[in-house]
């Protein structure tokens, strides 16, 4: 797989949670104006690399195109510098990389990551008391439950998937077969976001509400060595469809290939998934299309008709099979930044943070790249969201759902 461009550069010593040096300079150097700083804190190294790759890969593409095209008019031309802090691979490096990152670059006016809602939870403590403001993916409704300000969360939160999933997967299922199920196997690990949509369907009645019966409910907590013993309680219970919700794409690659092994895959047990490792490119490689076809998972952000044009160009940047959550929320948020220092018209973060409370975008880069407006209420959560839904056909991970933006109809897998 095709690398980033090489005229980034990065920095060794990522594993350990450190900055880089700058990491994209676009303008000849007669006509560089002064660079804006922005950040973003992923996981560049353990099980969430591969998610930190993406989301990262869409930030330099976003970074790069902005500048080309003129950077911040407002600000004279200004160009976008963006610097990574490697999240690592538990909270403790996560939050020491917030910490080591606005200790390096006070000039920071912005931020986005950290992926992993653990993660997020963690760093946010740090860019809140700097007043920093800071956009996630991440899920977990405890992100924006703090009474936090600088903190805005571009995704809709885990409990509000959890009580749009299983409604829109039940429903595709009646109408693709005629029956509506009433069993369903539950298997989640134990990070923030998971036990968010848990937690609406245990204890807030969201598997009662849709009639459903849980068979098999197991919480692990990641990485996943073994998934016998999760899986071999489905053999025996045979609910009728599994919702898998795990945050690392090697824990779900596991799940897959013990329900290969157990003759529970290919349609004999439908599976719903919620996230974005359920549709990464590494699935495919490791897995292949067959195992893969008919999975049907929720997620925050997917390609989605009227996005092709992007698509190609970061296929043909990135070598990458296609464009995923992750890429699409690492350009928007660089969007979202930039529309920003726009509107304020200063290299302030405090005015940034105002600017990105006053937003209500419909047009323009960074509403192409979520769906929905891009508006946030007064906890920081962004407004009038979709739901939507994506299926793996023909070894694509392709958006069903809504109806108007999807670029496949969908199916319920069957024997």
């Amino acid at each position: 797989m095709q690398n980033s461009p090489t005229r980034r550069s990065v920095t060794a010593g990522l594993a350990l949670g450190a900055v880089s040096l700058p990491a994209l300079r676009v303008g000849t150097a007669s006509a560089q104006a002064k660079l804006v700083k922005i950040a973003m804190i992923a996981p560049l190294s353990g099980p969430w690399a591969r998610q930190g790759q993406l989301l990262r890969q869409g930030a330099d593409m976003a970074v790069e195109e902005f500048n080309s095209q003129g950077g911040i008019k407002s600000l004279g031309g200004a160009k976008l510098e963006i610097i990574y802090a490697d999240a690592g691979d538990n909270t403790e490096k996560a939050k020491n990389a917030a910490q080591r990152l606005l200790s390096d670059h006070p000039d920071l006016v912005g931020g986005s990551g950290a992926w992993l809602s653990s993660f997020t939870l963690a760093v946010t403590e740090v860019t809140e008391r700097a007043q920093l403001p800071w956009l996630t993916l991440s899920y977990s409704d405890a992100i924006t439950n703090r009474g936090f300000k600088f903190v805005f969360q571009t995704s809709p939160t885990a409990e509000w998937q959890a009580a749009e999933t299983l409604p829109t997967a039940l429903k595709l299922a009646e109408h693709a077969t005629g029956k509506r199920p009433k069993t369903i196997g539950v298997i989640q690990d134990n990070t923030a976001s998971p036990v968010s949509f848990g937690k609406h369907l245990r204890e807030g009645g969201g598997l009662e509400k849709v009639g459903l019966k849980a068979t098999v409910d197991q919480i692990f907590t990641p990485p996943l060595s073994d998934a016998t013993p999760l899986v071999d309680k489905l053999r025996s219970a045979k609910p009728d469809f599994l919702l898998l919700l795990t945050s690392a794409m090697p824990d779900c690659k596991l799940v897959l290939e013990k329900l290969d092994e157990f003759k529970l895959a290919k349609g004999k047990m439908p599976l719903v998934g919620n996230g974005a490792p359920f549709g990464s490119p590494e699935l495919l490689n490791t897995i292949g299309p067959e195992l893969l076809e008919g999975m049907l998972f929720s997620v925050a952000n997917w390609p989605l008709k009227g996005q092709e044009e992007f698509i190609e160009r970061f296929k043909k940047r990135t070598g990458e099979p296609f464009a995923t959550q992750d890429a699409l929320c690492g350009y928007g948020d660089v969007a979202i930044l930039k529309e920003a220092l726009e509107a304020a018209g200063a290299a302030d973060k405090l005015k940034v943070a105002e600017a990105i409370r006053q937003m209500n975008l419909t047009t323009g880069p960074a509403a192409q790249f979520f769906p929905g407006p891009i508006k946030f209420d007064e906890k920081g959560r962004r407004q009038d969201v979709p739901m939507i839904f994506a299926q793996w056909q023909k070894g694509v991970p392709l958006t069903v759902f809504p109806e108007d933006r999807a670029l496949a109809k969908p199916f319920w897998p069957s024997v």
